[in-house]
């Protein structure tokens, strides 16, 4: 007997969500975007500025604006049953924190979490002990949120 051919609708968000990965991942390496120095660069206003990390950010922009708008005009999304979209957040004092300590995190060592994971491909040291702080500051922070009645999302 022959299997179908046709993947079933539960695999192909999978398929989808790996496809995507790996676009994403072959971007950052082509754009030089796994470099700490060139996030550095981004940063240093004041020395010697590299403007390439915000022409990323604005090919993302074109690409994600006008896909975000005719989808939100769909009745319902192509791989799911409903759009699974945030909610409206208000700036809470734990999202102040949290956005400050990653950016601390950036600077420092010039990893976002994404690079840092293409990265952590090439075997790079720096993206070893970057991604395995990475993976303790979540570890770090459920354990503490738990201990202390904070209510925490599993990871």
């Amino acid at each position: 007997m022959i299997a179908d051919a046709k993947p079933s609708l539960s695999k192909t968000p999978v398929f989808v969500a790996g496809v995507s990965g790996l676009l994403f991942g072959i971007g950052l390496v082509l754009a030089g975007m796994t470099q700490p120095s060139k996030v550095v660069g981004f940063l240093d206003f004041g020395g010697d500025w590299d403007p390439s990390l915000a022409f990323v950010m604005g090919g993302a922009i074109l690409v994600f604006a006008p896909a975000q708008w005719w989808i939100r005009r769909r009745e319902k999304p192509a791989l799911a049953s409903t759009f699974s979209m945030p909610p409206k957040a208000h700036i809470t004092k734990p999202l102040l924190i949290g956005s400050s300590l990653f950016g601390i995190g950036w600077g420092l060592s010039g990893f976002c979490p994404g690079p840092a994971i293409v990265s952590l491909g090439a075997l790079l040291p720096e993206a070893l002990l970057f991604g395995g702080g990475m993976v303790a500051g979540f570890v770090l922070f459920q354990w503490v949120g738990t201990r202390a009645g904070i209510e925490t999302k599993k990871l």
